[in-house]
């Protein structure tokens, strides 16, 4: 393009080799040359950004069309401008001493580093995009300028700036208002959640957010949490459901119900009461109402006084928040029905008067066969995240050492889920060989292999509509977790031997003591699975970190041991108590159920003392031998992991090594756990 507009220049000017140019370039016509240059000065004139030509003194010898454009001027005003009033910012840098452009040869190219500014007619400013071309003739130098409005173009990164930072604003919003609503508890979470509604409906715009529940029998809406702009009239004290039929059968089948104006109403009835209010365009989500029967509902409302367009985009991030909302609500439901069930068993222990029942009260219990002492902190934070994504659908990772309680929490969660009415479907992934774990997921048709007399249902099709627990999930063969992942995704799979597809319904739980990130770095395991699997983690801390629960814990297991071997326990040493709350407990909560076994088997009385394990002392090896040390420092290593070889804080782990390689070391040392 600079080429053409040299070529046309410097043909042009050689043309006419007269005084500083007024009008634009006729070439004169000249036999051979005359349709190019005609040719030559149409594209110029009709090219889609400015063309000028300025002369060695730095006035506008030619311009055109769009040139005039982009600068505020008339055809033809652009003649004799000087360079300074157009470009002020880039006439220095094209000059030299004297005022006078130069060139070493016959062309030149000149750049801007930074992005230039012109003036326009009017003085307006307008952003440009300049390259330069100097062309010599004979003694004289011309300076041809491609010049292009990027005001547009800065418009649109602008908007588009703009765009991602309000998206990114309202991820970090609704990231603030979990973090809010999750340490809220009581009274404050209704504060918390109003605060939630007005920043929303602010960094939104719209002009109302409410939260409303129905009466026990249906009739009446009332709102709990509300929140307007003002001079907006505040929401109705209460509305009967009577006069919202549409909504109210919206919100009864789980639906939003959305309007952008009140016409799209199909309903006379509500149409009547919502323009009352003045609202001109509303979205109303559905919202769990936990523990209750009947006909009671509960919806977060938003509305617009001005008409709002609801887009799919706008809909997905109300849901979201809609989503967070009800889960704070429904968990401040189940921490009042665990306080009242607590209360109940306080006042029957100050009934009995009784130290003991005083302690076993210290427990609170999530079910009959499973418990979860929540004394210390960081059980309390573990259980809260239990409690709030419970009744969701997502899939949920446990992180925790061995014997720390992920499978009780498993159980914990899929009691508080509406799935809880099915059993839970349980999965050891590292009990089952290689071979048969395929069949046992995803189960296999008769003769699918020798020895397949029948055919079979895996575990993901017994555990429709209910809950699939997979235990130690780091030990799955890297064959069988691509097949899982298809079916953690599309919820879809086939049985072995078959090609038929299985459509089912299941929650995922699953539990791991091995660091997943790192055995992605080691290819181990799948990258895609773990991102897959890392939807909500939950990390169940190891006992050492709870010695407030210990008490409560060991009084759990008095009860389940006393019971079984018919030794009624009454009290226990202080010393004993005393020494378990400050021991490390490497085998964790499991350990300590051992422990307590041991103790009740033993005892004589209805006082029980405990004795916890010692580690026996090092005794240095007789050799000193390179091979012989080694054999030492990995049977001292394995002693010190109880000959667990893979996992978080096995063996292997601790010396660095692969388990592979840990196994093949004992096999040539001849290493072996005695019997």
């Amino acid at each position: 393009m600079y080429e053409l507009a040299r070529r046309m220049t410097a043909r042009a000017l050689s043309e006419r080799r007269v005084g500083p140019i007024s009008t634009p370039i006729e070439p004169r016509p000249t036999p051979g040359l005359d349709p190019i240059t005609r040719v030559l000065s149409g594209a110029i004139e009709h090219m889609p950004h400015g063309v000028l030509v300025f002369s060695q003194s730095g006035t506008v010898l030619a311009a055109n069309r769009r040139s005039s454009a982009i600068f505020g001027y008339a055809p033809g005003e652009l003649l004799d401008q000087p360079m300074e009033r157009l470009l002020p910012e880039t006439s220095r840098p094209v000059r030299t001493g004297g005022g006078k452009l130069q060139s070493e040869r016959h062309t030149s190219t000149l750049t801007i580093e930074e992005p230039p500014t012109g003036i326009r007619k009017d003085g307006e400013a307008v952003p440009l995009e300049i390259g330069f071309s100097v062309v010599s003739e004979g003694e004289s130098s011309y300076l041809v300028a491609s010049v292009t409005d990027i005001t547009e173009r800065l418009d649109l990164e602008a908007g588009l700036t703009a765009a991602r930072e309000e998206i990114v604003g309202f991820q970090r919003l609704v990231g603030e208002l979990i973090e809010s609503l999750l340490g809220a508890e009581g009274a404050t979470l209704d504060g918390a959640v109003t605060e939630g509604l007005s920043r929303v409906a602010a960094v939104l715009h719209l002009d109302m957010a409410a939260v409303w529940q129905t009466s026990a029998d249906g009739s009446t809406a009332i709102p709990t949490h509300f929140w307007v702009r003002q001079p907006v009239p505040r929401p109705l004290d209460s509305i009967s459901t009577a006069s919202i039929p549409w909504v109210v059968s919206r919100l009864k089948d789980g639906e939003p119900a959305l309007f952008s104006k009140i016409d799209d109403i199909p309903y006379v009835l509500d149409r009547e009461l919502l323009d009352r209010t003045g609202t001109t365009s509303g979205a109303m989500f559905p919202l769990p109402v936990p523990g209750r029967a009947g006909q009671q509902l509960r919806a977060l409302c938003f509305g617009s006084m001005n008409g709002l367009d609801w887009s799919g985009a706008l809909v997905e991030q109300l849901q979201l928040v809609a989503a967070v909302i009800g889960q704070a609500l429904s968990r401040r439901h189940v921490e009042s029905a665990l306080r009242s069930a607590l209360n109940e068993v306080d006042e029957l222990n100050a009934e009995m008067g009784s130290e003991i029942a005083h302690l076993r009260g210290e427990t609170r219990r999530t079910s009959d066969s499973n418990s979860i002492v929540l004394e210390s902190p960081a059980i309390k934070h573990a259980f809260k995240q239990v409690e709030s994504v419970a009744p969701m659908p997502a899939t949920v990772l446990l992180l925790g050492e061995t014997g720390s309680g992920k499978e009780v929490f498993a159980q914990a969660i899929h009691d508080l889920s509406p799935r809880r009415h099915r059993t839970m479907v349980k999965v050891n992934c590292a009990a089952i060989p290689s071979a048969l774990i395929e069949s046992e997921l995803f189960g296999r048709e008769r003769g699918a292999y020798t020895g397949a007399i029948s055919r079979q249902m895996g575990r993901f099709e017994v555990a429709n509509q209910s809950t699939l627990f997979l235990d130690e999930i780091g030990e799955l063969p890297v064959d069988i977790q691509v097949k899982l992942l298809r079916a953690l995704q599309h919820r879809v799979f086939e049985r072995l031997g078959s090609h038929q597809s299985i459509k089912v319904d299941v929650r995922i739980i699953a539990a791991t003591n091995k660091n997943l990130e790192k055995a992605v770095e080691d290819k181990t395991f799948r990258e895609d699975l773990y991102y897959r699997l890392n939807v909500f983690p939950v990390v169940v801390p190891p006992l050492r970190e709870r010695a407030d629960d210990i008490p409560g814990l060991v009084w759990a297991f008095i009860d389940e041991f006393s019971r079984a071997f018919g030794k009624p326990i009454e009290s226990i040493a202080k010393e004993s108590m005393r020494e378990m709350q400050s021991y490390h407990w490497p085998g964790n909560v499991r350990e300590l159920r051992n422990v307590i076994e041991r103790a009740v088997i033993v005892s004589t009385g209805r006082h029980l003392h405990v004795s916890l394990p010692r580690t026996s002392p090092q005794v240095a090896p007789a050799s000193m031998a390179l091979a012989d040390l080694e054999v030492a420092h990995i049977r001292a290593v394995l002693e010190g992991t109880n000959w667990r070889v893979r996992g978080a804080g096995g063996a292997a782990e601790r010396l660095g090594l692969k388990p592979t390689t840990l196994e093949s070391r004992m096999a040539k040392l001849g290493i072996r756990r005695a019997r």
